[in-house]
């Protein structure tokens, strides 16, 4: 029997892979590499799909399961603890693309709600493809990172709002104070539906389901949850892709959420692969090639505008200008919840044929050029702050931030820690507990008041300038520890100190050990890569366990890090610079056992009456009764049931001994 869809989808699944897999050799994102396969396979380049509609389906799920995943991922209490950078930042950006964009195509004659609706699709940023490009470049803690994290969550949540609104920009509703009134009654009962599932329904449901232990019943369920709700609000005249994210955020309150997450990944990923694909066919080729010249402009004219949005949002969160400029350069394109929202408003007449050609070419114009805009931004910002006289942001910085009146205290010999993260705090906290004087420097303008409050001796400030390092008295400081997740960042920042100083001791945090030479080259005293200092912390703990004397792992350490971490990035060892550790590493183990038996052989008897380092070749070191620990063990010593001891021994002698301990 002949399946003309199976024929149509291993057309699709098979080409995308040769596509992506020549996208992931030259490093592109995946995303695009789906839209090229939707350009070849589609009507209008080699033809190869014939049942559009099908796919369409297809790519609808796609669409559903994606709005599905955000909604459960979507962390109410988490993203409450940066609600001013996403509030803030996102609207900021959103409304001010729209309000340009909008403004941009009334002087081409449009109407004002194809003039908004055009600017809902210009404000809307890819999230896949920036987040995954600030991952591989390990940028997503960083003070950009975090910015752009913010605004895409806010475009994530603003997207459902637009498509509700999306009807109402065709000017041919009756009576819009009605319509608008039926939609928020409509969208209160769906917030009701959902606060009452999320605190009484699908928790008990999910609990009952993950009782029975059976994956494949809990992965029905949750999928039927999404669909279910869907479906109601499809049935109250809203969007599928709406009723979606809400049963996500049903089940992100519960604590099922993160297994539900990862067993629906997969179905994402396939079918969201066929929206792209489809999104990919409907661009026309002949017309990309035709109206290239208007394309290019209005790409140009898409890149100005959200970016210089998007930079003024972080400069309102009141980042350094090079930070927002970062920000608003990664925000560019037009992603991929901007095609979602293109079929609705192609559904109600706002996208004429013509127009969704350009957009489609627009899009996807963009986000192939975002790669190479993310790999150049840090350059682009850099000139272009450099152009700026050196004082006058730090100035107006210190101006906005300083909620008291009294500058920092002068110091001498003392800490300047540069990032005010997790590594940041803990070397303050290591510094008061050490009475070592120190001050803060951090970009982030909530963090700099909070800890101000606290009476911590922080300034706002982007480290890069000489003139915040002036204000710490970095001439005078002993150690300077950079604890930054920008590796731009962090070279520039080293210069900058050492152009003023090169008797400070200059300690740098890196993410990876390639990042070393620089750093080193430009003046670093210590660098230290994370991803190689968590190997030798956990190897420590390993040759701890195995008894090894403490001064031979203070060695081993000790020879690792002085030739830079070769021996781990080589996986060999060096020779004769360590010494063979295997050859010293006693056969023994240490363990803490509870005594359950009521065995009067072995409790209520001093242990030189149960024998038992002769019965069961063990030595007993301590006993831990109730909240006791007895260390003095000798012969007149009494095991009691409930004890938990702590024995030496041969691995087998010890796992003997555990039974013997055990409930008879």
């Amino acid at each position: 029997m002949e399946m003309p869809l199976l024929n149509d989808v291993v057309i699709i699944l098979g080409l995308a892979v040769v596509v992506i897999l020549l996208f992931q050799r030259f490093k592109l994102p995946t995303i695009l590499g789906f839209l090229i396969t939707g350009v070849i396979a589609g009507p209008h380049g080699l033809s190869l799909v014939h049942d559009m509609h099908n796919i369409e389906m297809l790519a609808e799920i796609g669409v559903i399961m994606l709005l599905f995943i955000i909604g459960m991922e979507f962390s109410l209490k988490r993203l409450a603890l940066i609600k001013r950078t996403i509030l803030l930042g996102g609207a900021t950006q959103v409304f001010g693309s729209i309000f340009l964009a909008a403004a941009i195509m009334q002087l081409f004659n449009y109407s004002l709600g194809q003039s908004v609706f055009i600017g809902f699709l210009i404000a809307l940023s890819s999230t896949a493809i920036v987040l995954k490009l600030l991952q591989d470049k390990g940028e997503i803690n960083s003070p950009h990172g975090k910015v752009v994290l913010a605004i895409l969550i806010f475009q994530d949540i603003i997207v459902v709002p637009m498509m509700l609104l999306t009807p109402l920009l065709t000017g041919e509703v009756e009576n819009i104070g009605l319509k608008l009134l039926l939609m928020l009654l409509k969208g209160l009962l769906v917030i009701v539906v959902v606060l009452l599932s999320a605190r009484y329904l699908v928790p008990k449901l999910l609990y009952s389901v993950a009782q029975t232990k059976s994956k494949e019943l809990f992965i029905l369920s949750i999928v039927a949850i999404c669909f279910m709700v869907a479906w109601f609000t499809s049935v109250l005249g809203l969007s599928l892709a709406l009723g979606a994210f809400m049963a996500g955020l049903i089940i992100s309150e519960s604590e099922y959420s993160h297994q539900a997450t990862s067993n629906v990944l997969p179905f994402r990923e396939i079918f969201t692969s066929f929206f792209f694909v489809s999104i990919g066919m409907l661009l026309d080729i002949s017309f990309l090639v035709a109206h290239f010249p208007v394309i290019l402009l209005l790409t140009i004219a898409t890149f100005v505008v959200n970016t210089l949005v998007a930079t003024l949002a972080a400069r309102m969160l009141q980042y350094p200008l090079r930070t927002a400029i970062i920000v608003g350069i990664a925000l560019f394109q037009v992603g991929e919840f901007a095609f979602i929202l293109s079929k609705t408003g192609i559904s109600y007449g706002l996208l004429t044929p013509i127009t969704y050609q350009y957009f489609l070419s627009v899009s996807l114009l963009s986000m192939a050029l975002t790669p190479f805009a993310l790999q150049y931004s840090q350059q682009i910002a850099n000139f272009i702050s450099q152009k700026l006289p050196e004082d006058f942001e730090p100035k107006q910085a210190l101006k906005a931030h300083s909620h008291e009146p009294e500058e920092l205290p002068e110091m001498e010999d003392h800490i300047v820690i540069i990032g005010y993260g997790i590594n940041g705090r803990n070397v303050a906290k290591a510094a008061r507990y050490a009475h070592i004087p120190y001050t803060i420097v951090e970009m982030n303008a909530v963090t700099v008041k909070n800890e101000r409050q606290k009476g911590e001796p922080i300034l706002f400030g982007d480290a890069v300038h000489g003139t915040i390092l002036s204000h710490v008295n970095i001439h005078k400081a002993r150690v300077a520890v950079i604890a930054i997740s920008d590796p731009d960042s962090t070279r520039r920042i080293i210069a900058a100190i050492r152009g003023i100083s090169d008797k400070v001791h200059i300690i740098v945090r890196t993410r990876f050990v390639e990042e070393m030479q620089d750093n080193y080259r430009l003046g670093a005293n210590e660098v230290i890569p994370e991803e190689f200092e968590t190997s030798i912390e956990i190897f420590t703990r390993v040759l701890n366990k195995y008894l090894l004397p403490q001064d031979d792992i203070e060695n081993f350490t000790r020879q690792i890090r002085s030739d830079n971490y070769e021996m781990l990035r080589s996986m060999q060892l060096p020779g004769s610079k360590i010494h063979n550790l295997s050859e010293d590493l006693p056969d023994i183990e240490v363990a803490s056992l509870r005594i359950y038996t009521a065995d009067d052989t072995i409790i209520d008897k001093t242990l030189e009456l149960a024998n038992l380092r002769v019965r069961f070749n063990i030595t007993i070191v301590a006993i831990k009764r109730d909240t006791e620990t007895i260390l003095d063990i000798n012969g007149k010593t009494k095991l009691q049931q409930g004890d938990v001891v702590y024995v030496v021994g041969l691995p087998d002698d010890v796992y003997s001994f555990e039974n013997a301990l055990k409930e008879e």
